[in-house]
């Protein structure tokens, strides 16, 4: 399973120029999910996000986490960041979990989340368009193979 974290200072998702979710402060995460991936890769993951300090202290050092700001996060299923490039200039998306389960993934993740933190998804499989004021900017990727 693999997270693009990106620290925002707003972040909204449509489709078809309608609104469906929307966030301040706090964390726009792009989540993509592999064919092989369990409850184990969420809970991995959900701690890393968790315990992230990438936001600044009152010395300017990023130093708190979403947790200490009392962010939010908005979630977005992307079974593209599972794309094998190796080969040729077409990627191969033969990684990512077939629908169905990837959405029960997707949405534990999310329950997961919410546990702790205002967790908003958008639309899985949808055309979606994402507008993220990403602030530094600060952008981290966690893979949960690579631990």
């Amino acid at each position: 399973m693999k997270v693009v974290i990106q620290r925002c200072k707003e972040g909204k998702v449509s489709v078809n120029n309608k609104k469906v979710n929307q966030i301040k402060k706090g964390f726009v995460i792009l989540v993509g999910i592999a064919k092989d991936d369990t409850e184990k890769d969420i809970n991995y993951l959900v701690n890393k996000i968790l315990k992230l300090r990438v936001f600044d202290d009152e010395n300017r050092i990023m130093n708190k986490s979403i947790m200490d700001i009392k962010g939010e996060i908005l979630s977005i299923s992307q079974f593209t960041l599972q794309a094998i490039t190796k080969d040729g200039n077409r990627p191969s998306y033969i990684n990512a979990m077939s629908g169905d389960e990837a959405l029960k993934l997707y949405e534990l993740f999310n329950i997961k989340l919410n546990q702790y933190i205002k967790t908003y998804p958008g639309v899985f499989g949808g055309d979606m368009l994402l507008d993220i004021q990403n602030d530094g900017p600060v952008t981290i990727i966690i893979d949960s193979k690579n631990k």
